[in-house]
């Protein structure tokens, strides 16, 4: 038996993802704020209950570049943090 999709029938139209996919920072302009959240995973086993500060900052650097669509943090998952100030990611200095 075979489980081929036919692809080539007309009733078969592509539509993108709603959420996961958005385009990649070629221009390196959310590392800082991507190596900090890595960072934080590593030092604490991949909980990433404990690095949503990082996470929240890494999004918000994602949005304010046009690299994901804007979304309020609260639809995120982030409303308990939303009176912490952003902070500038480590290795980020301005000079």
């Amino acid at each position: 038996m075979s489980t081929a999709m036919n692809f080539g029938s007309k009733s078969f139209k592509p539509r993108p993802p709603d959420k996961g996919a958005f385009p990649l920072d070629h221009f390196g302009e959310c590392k800082a704020f991507k190596e900090v959240f890595m960072k934080c995973l590593r030092d604490n086993r991949f909980d990433n209950s404990k690095c949503r500060l990082q996470s929240k900052e890494y999004l918000e650097c994602r949005m304010d570049n046009q690299l994901m669509a804007k979304e309020p943090l609260e639809k995120l998952g982030f409303k308990d943090l939303m009176d912490s100030p952003p902070r500038k990611a480590d290795g980020d200095s301005e000079t």
